[in-house]
């Protein structure tokens, strides 16, 4: 069940997720997209990404988690092949929409998956490898930016080949998923709004910040550091393939966060994350054109992501055992939120006031998310302390 929830998030959170960021930088040069425009197209994406979560949530409710992922995976081959095929900017537009949304499909029904078929023990282990599926997909993505930047392979090229590995994902699934399929999960009768209490809203609050931050990141730092310069000998876009190769490598430490959280405790663990974020944007904001500021930066954003995702995974299941999906998606929807909110903010402040600009106040926004949280936010709700 892990393996295949591995497989389904690194396609849909890898390249069909953060594919645009990284190529944002060939999609300039080929359609002519100002800042302002790139944001707006990423808000886009993660506003299909917010819609497919619902989507996907219904779903399971009434069918089981196989048919959302399934559905997810077809959507992702439909967006990545219009988008190796765009003729102009709508078309690629349209193809980033149902690309990144097929994200909102393809991993909340793995929770509940996961709380019927694995035993309590064992689940925040098993979420984390779910979870953390998207740190190969984003390695992969970036080396195939990185072979497209030296060799001269078409970006084109590159996206047809995620069409197929998606392809390859749907497969896999189909076959793994098959025992959960058409079998509801446990606490589909019981209303959205159980879910809204007290102890849910530092959980909603971090995942708010989380997909601001986040999706600000994944959207910009490539064409960040491209219109920097690029780092180093490296050729001017590949630099941005090296920010997502280590952004994928390093965050395979979200397969360690349920160890890290018994021996810091949520509360730092989640401070220390936030504190991570927050450094790695004041980094490429001040050195995008070094080795060590664009790896630190990087590695620090990969580890945030993937041990944060991680966090919400198996927090919002521990608060909400009979709702592991419905809870999770609440979660889920809260990053969407941020994810829509903070591209086209971004992409407006940076063509105001520049990206350095930009970069340092998504630090600030960060680093302040730290400094607010505090631990009776965790024991006010005993089953996640």
């Amino acid at each position: 069940m892990s393996a295949a929830g591995f497989a389904a998030t690194a396609i849909a959170y890898g390249p069909a997720r953060m594919g645009f960021g990284l190529f944002l930088p060939e999609f300039r040069s080929s359609f002519e997209i100002s800042t302002q425009t790139a944001g707006l197209i990423s808000s886009l994406g993660f506003l299909g990404f917010f819609g497919g979560l619902l989507i996907s949530q219904a779903l399971t409710a009434r069918d089981g988690p196989r048919l959302p992922v399934l559905s997810g995976l077809a959507v992702a081959t439909l967006g990545t092949g219009i988008v190796a095929a765009a003729p102009n900017l709508p078309v690629l537009s349209a193809g980033i929409l149902l690309a990144m949304s097929s994200a909102g499909f393809a991993w909340t029904p793995f929770n509940n998956a996961v709380h019927r078929s694995v035993s309590e023990q064992a689940r925040p282990s098993a979420l984390s490898s779910v979870s953390t599926g998207t740190s190969l997909g984003i390695a992969a993505a970036g080396a195939a930016g990185l072979t497209m930047s030296i060799w001269g392979v078409s970006w084109r090229m590159c996206w047809a080949a995620f069409m197929a590995a998606v392809a390859l994902a749907f497969a896999a699934n189909w076959v793994a998923l098959r025992e959960v399929a058409g079998t509801p999960g446990p606490g589909t009768a019981q209303r959205w709004r159980a879910l809204l209490r007290r102890s849910t809203m530092p959980l909603l609050g971090i995942g708010l910040c989380y997909g601001i931050t986040s999706a600000i990141y994944i959207s910009f730092a490539a064409d960040r550091i491209a219109q920097a310069g690029g780092v180093g000998s490296l050729p001017r876009n590949a630099s941005g393939s090296l920010v997502f190769i280590c952004y994928g490598v390093f965050g395979l430490c979200g397969l360690f966060t349920a160890s890290t959280k018994a021996v810091t405790g949520l509360p730092w663990l989640l401070r220390l994350l936030m504190l991570a974020s927050a450094l790695s944007f004041a980094l490429v904001a001040i050195w995008p054109t070094t080795w060590a500021g664009v790896v630190v930066s990087a590695a620090l954003q990969g580890l945030y992501v993937m041990m944060m995702s991680a966090v919400l995974s198996f927090w919002s299941d521990r608060l909400f055992p009979s709702l592991p999906s419905q809870s999770f998606t609440a979660v889920l929807l809260a990053v969407a939120a941020g994810s829509v909110i903070g591209p086209v903010a971004a992409g407006t402040i940076a063509d105001a006031f520049g990206s350095t600009s930009m970069f340092i106040g998504t630090a600030a926004l960060a680093a302040s998310a730290a400094a607010v949280f505090r631990s009776k936010h965790i024991r006010e709700c005993p089953q996640a302390s």
